[in-house]
């Protein structure tokens, strides 16, 4: 069915296709068969999981194989118009329209699932544009194309995305330099002696730590590339992947005088300042929180869709472990809310080790668990706080 004839001012416009964008509108289809959903999208308008692009490599599947729908499909499985490959550059929020490369479109409601992009630092040099980043499918595709035939991989960056790519490269026989400025791997989610244990099993697989340090600069020299730290010394490398962290893409709403903190700034209802705009995913701040991880995307999308048809709805949070997809070391972890106060209790057990946060009245406040320790993950979930009540 094509809604995009008969797309009146009652209808649902999406923009982006990422996971946010598609719970939201499998969310709605559960509330409401027949609204009108147009999806706009940079990307093909194809489903894909973008949690699988940093441990793709080693379990073989190439780019093609992480399109789980394409766009055809998606369309047909929730009775939804998908305008692909177009860029949106404005929103008019008094006239309800945004305008795109492929005409203007009007909105009922809008929601602006638009995700956030890699950030890249200045880097000095002769190859400093040579920095790759991978954020979708096709950068995932480029990526893989660079790195054939090649042998040793260097990333910037010891957090989330950078020890999962170190992790995965790895194990597909690449050889891996990874160089922060932090003391430790991990070090926004994880207490030193949890960071010390992962990096010791990432280290006996074969990764190479750059800790305390940053790049100077990066220079092609024939065939490799010169990566010069600020500690003085030098890495070899073919490939330079850059994982420093999100950055939430807030150009759209700035243009359109939309109200934005760190994220697009956001209610509990998901409501932005602008009459009939949300927000949700990677862009989206909800009472100073930004959270770029799967389930606080789907809880989002279960409190957007009814606030979108109108009915009462509130975002909260409960307590939502992140999984760090590290076979080498599997870890879970529940960081401490900002500002609580607290102690790390670490307890070392066979095959892993177990890292609680908690209050001096007793109360569990977070926990890192690796390796065996993840077995807790259901145990110690229940004892946690929500994250917003």
């Amino acid at each position: 069915m094509d809604h995009q004839n008969d797309l009146t001012q009652s209808g649902i416009v999406i923009i982006g296709s990422g996971l946010a964008g598609f719970t939201v509108i499998r969310e709605l289809r559960k509330l409401d068969k027949t609204i009108p959903v147009t999806l706009v999208t940079r990307e093909p308008g194809y489903f894909y999981s973008k949690p699988m692009l940093s441990t793709a490599l080693a379990s073989n599947k190439s780019a093609e194989q992480l399109v789980s729908t394409n766009a055809e499909g998606m369309a047909a499985q929730l009775e939804i118009a998908i305008v692909s490959d177009a860029d949106v550059t404005a929103i008019d929020t008094v006239a309800q329209t945004i305008t795109t490369s492929k005409g203007n479109i009007p909105y009922g409601k809008l929601v602006l699932g638009l995700g956030a992009d890699q950030i890249r630092l200045p880097l000095q040099g002769n190859a400093a544009n040579e920095v790759i980043t991978v954020n979708d499918l096709e950068e995932y595709a480029q990526f893989r194309k660079t790195i054939e035939g090649k042998k040793r991989i260097a990333i910037l960056g010891a957090g989330l995305i950078g020890c999962e790519f170190a992790n995965d490269l790895v194990l597909g026989s690449y050889e891996v330099d990874v160089i922060d400025l932090a003391p430790q791997a991990l070090g926004r989610l994880l207490p030193e002696a949890a960071a010390q244990a992962l990096q010791e099993k990432l280290s006996d697989v074969g990764v190479r730590w750059h800790l305390g340090t940053t790049v100077q600069s990066i220079d092609r020299n024939a065939d490799s590339l010169t990566i010069t730290l600020a500690n003085g010394s030098t890495i070899t490398s073919d490939v330079f992947l850059s994982a420093v962290g999100l950055k939430p893409r807030l150009e759209l709403a700035k243009a359109a005088g939309i109200a934005t903190g760190t994220g697009i700034t956001v209610n509990r209802q998901l409501e932005t300042s602008a009459k009939n705009v949300f927000a949700i995913g990677d862009c989206a701040e909800v009472d100073g929180l930004v959270l770029p991880y799967v389930m606080p995307i789907m809880q989002a999308a279960r409190a957007l869709a009814p606030s979108l048809l109108g009915q009462a709805a509130v975002l909260s949070y409960p307590a939502m472990p992140v999984m760090v997809k590290t076979p080498s070391l599997p870890t879970i972890v529940s960081p401490p809310a900002k500002g609580a106060v607290g102690d790390w209790k670490i307890i070392p057990v066979e095959g892993g080790l177990e890292a609680r946060f908690v209050s001096s009245d007793g109360k569990l406040l977070g926990f890192a668990l690796l390796g065996s320790a993840t077995a807790q993950r259901g145990a110690l979930t229940k004892e946690l706080p929500p994250i917003l009540q």
